[in-house]
């Protein structure tokens, strides 16, 4: 995580280091790497959160498979996300995201990627849910906006994938104008991003390999004449 200049937090690097392996295919309320903006110090800090925000307010944890993602034109409004997209911004790295296309057929997934497998990060919420044992849970969501050439073909909403030069400004702890955070959360350069089809591997999650992030060719169905 060096490209963005991140310290682990509440881990111990070899313990990471050790139990690290590469994630292709990660489901809602799993744990992903979060990197944080220390709110009265200038270090940024990696650590794991459950994908799928519970607000520090929630009487259960039931409902965060609903808030894996956020609307960055809502979010502002939103009981759930709005103080932490005032408080609680965060980046969520990935070298790549999947979205599903209809088809005759049922559904075909698609790997995205920046500019050929490269690192980047999406804008990202967090918030602290305490438990019933007095235990804290970090959980996490991930912003979207309208989307681009690349991902509109499939989709009608992409991630909120930040420019390395917007890191500081969206992890800014004082930036806290929805506005001014608005302005980061634009559809990403086309030009920058590819598509592909993948295996439908993915769609179960005990399938977690490089394999589901691989390239596949799609076979198109033909009109037949019979005379």
């Amino acid at each position: 995580m060096c490209r963005f200049d991140a310290k682990m937090s509440g881990l111990d690097a070899k313990s990471w280091d050790d139990d690290w392996n590469p994630r292709y295919n990660i489901a809602p309320t799993q744990p992903i790497p979060v990197i944080r903006q220390h709110p009265k110090e200038p270090i940024r800090q990696l650590s794991l959160m459950k994908w799928g925000l519970i607000p520090s307010w929630a009487k259960s944890p039931s409902g965060a498979a609903s808030t894996i993602n956020a609307r960055s034109e809502t979010a502002a409004t939103k009981p759930a996300f709005r103080d932490p997209l005032k408080f609680r911004r965060c980046l969520i790295p990935a070298d790549g995201f999947y979205e599903w296309a209809k088809t005759a057929n049922g559904k075909q997934p698609y790997c995205f990627e920046i500019n050929g497998g490269e690192l980047f990060a999406f804008a990202g919420l967090w918030d602290g849910w305490k438990d019933p044992s007095g235990g804290w849970i970090k959980t996490c969501s991930i912003l979207t906006t309208t989307p681009n050439a690349v991902t509109s073909a499939v989709h009608d909403r992409m991630p909120a994938i930040l420019n390395p030069d917007g890191y500081d400004a969206s992890l800014d702890p004082g930036m806290q104008d929805a506005g001014g955070v608005s302005e980061l959360l634009k559809p990403y350069d086309v030009r920058l991003m590819r598509s592909y089809p993948v295996s439908t591997r993915i769609n179960h999650v005990a399938n977690d390999d490089a394999g589901c992030s691989a390239p596949v060719q799609l076979v198109q169905a033909q009109n037949r004449l019979f005379a």
